[in-house]
């Protein structure tokens, strides 16, 4: 197996660096605050990290954390490298990756769906794009994470992961507002989740109730920011940004938040 160096700790990255190391991957990593590692090969240098490593993973939170990284470790590549970026930063920032990576550097963009829990036991759904000959050499590593999709070339995954949580977010908060509607009216709480989750909510409804998910308010309302364009998405972003002091608790407590406000409509 290639040596991989996996970028970026938070939330997704550190479970996901200590499934591939779990499944015997030779893993060293590195994040922009050190001592993350929480028992994996961790380097205090991001040159560093990626010497050597055939298969660097970055798992960062935005477009600028991306380029700061890519802007430190670019030099340090191994020719024959290959960059895979799991994060969730849109098309145009892997795009703009692609640009500043020395000649013969791979690169694929596999954002994932889901929380820390299949991040931790494999349960992901990867969303890969690139080159073919760049996701098939990937692919050892995404399987090991999760359900791989094949999107189509470079930037596919990207869009595809835009597409995907703004209507997941979107959704959810329109489903929180209509039980916020539910509970103004006085109806059981049962009842209204019965009714809704016997159709084609039910994944949404799930998702908004949920007690074990765990992504934050704030990296919802960026990721939606990133489709950018109509009205309700638009919405959907203001919306979550006000309400500063849910920024890092999950998306369904953005849900408890609209239903403890909850007043019944006029009539």
């Amino acid at each position: 197996m290639e040596k991989i160096a996996f970028l970026g700790l938070g939330r997704m990255g550190l479970p996901m660096a200590k499934r591939l190391n779990g499944v015997g991957f030779d893993v060293r990593v590195w994040n922009r605050t050190p001592g993350k590692g929480d028992g994996l090969e961790e380097v205090a240098d991001a040159v560093e990290a990626v010497r050597g490593a055939g298969v660097v993973v970055t798992m960062l939170a935005d477009g600028a954390a991306l380029r700061a990284v890519a802007g430190r470790i670019t030099a340090g590549l191994e020719p024959g490298a290959l960059w895979v970026d799991m994060s969730s930063v849109g098309p145009v920032a892997v795009a703009e990756l692609r640009e500043q990576l020395p000649d013969g550097v791979g690169l694929v963009d596999a954002p994932v769906l889901g929380s820390v829990g299949p991040a931790a036991n494999g349960g992901l759904t990867v969303l890969a794009g690139g080159r073919a000959e760049d996701v098939e050499r990937a692919r050892p590593v995404l399987e090991a994470l999760g359900t791989v999709v094949d999107c189509g070339g470079p930037g596919a995954g990207a869009a595809l992961k835009v597409v995907a949580i703004g209507a997941i977010v979107g959704g959810v908060a329109l489903l929180g507002e209509a039980l916020a509607v539910a509970d103004g009216y006085g109806l059981p709480q049962e009842l209204t989740a019965k009714v809704l989750g016997a159709g084609p909510l039910a994944g949404l409804l799930a998702r908004a109730t949920s007690t074990e998910a765990d992504f934050p308010v704030r990296l919802a309302a960026k990721d939606v920011a990133l489709a950018g364009g109509g009205p309700v998405l638009a919405a959907v972003v203001a919306g979550l940004g006000s309400r500063p002091e849910l920024a890092d608790q999950d998306l369904a407590r953005y849900v408890d938040a609209l239903r403890a406000e909850a007043a019944a409509p006029a009539r």
